[in-house]
């Protein structure tokens, strides 16, 4: 069983800058693609960027330009650097391992933009 605790969500206002991470359990973590998704209250869960195990990564368009999703293996740690936040921006966002058929997921970081 793979743990996922992200980190790193809060209260900022639009135009500003968060960094969440998602620190993985075990050793297993450079052998998989990695990917943060959102949620909102109703909503389904939304595919936001995914980063390979080997460094290729792709972003949703809404987050294009605004948002780099980065990994450190060394660190058993995936990143999602957040720019130019809006306020249509504010989910509870999950970090998920492509292990599986369902993946693993961690337990979600809230961010909340202000307008």
């Amino acid at each position: 069983q793979v743990q996922l605790v992200e980190s790193g969500g809060g209260l900022v206002q639009s135009g500003g800058s968060l960094r969440l991470s998602c620190a993985a359990s075990g050793s297993i973590f450079r052998l998989y693609a990695m990917g943060w998704y959102r949620q909102a209250p109703g909503n389904q869960r939304e595919w936001v960027a995914t980063i390979s195990e080997g460094g290729s990564t792709n972003y949703i368009d809404s987050v294009k330009g605004r948002f780099t999703i980065s990994r450190d293996n060394a660190k058993n740690t995936v990143y999602l650097q957040m720019n130019s936040l809006k306020p249509e921006d504010t989910t509870v966002y999950y970090c998920k391992l492509y292990r599986g058929r369902l993946g693993d997921w961690g337990q979600g970081t809230q961010v909340t933009v202000s307008s």
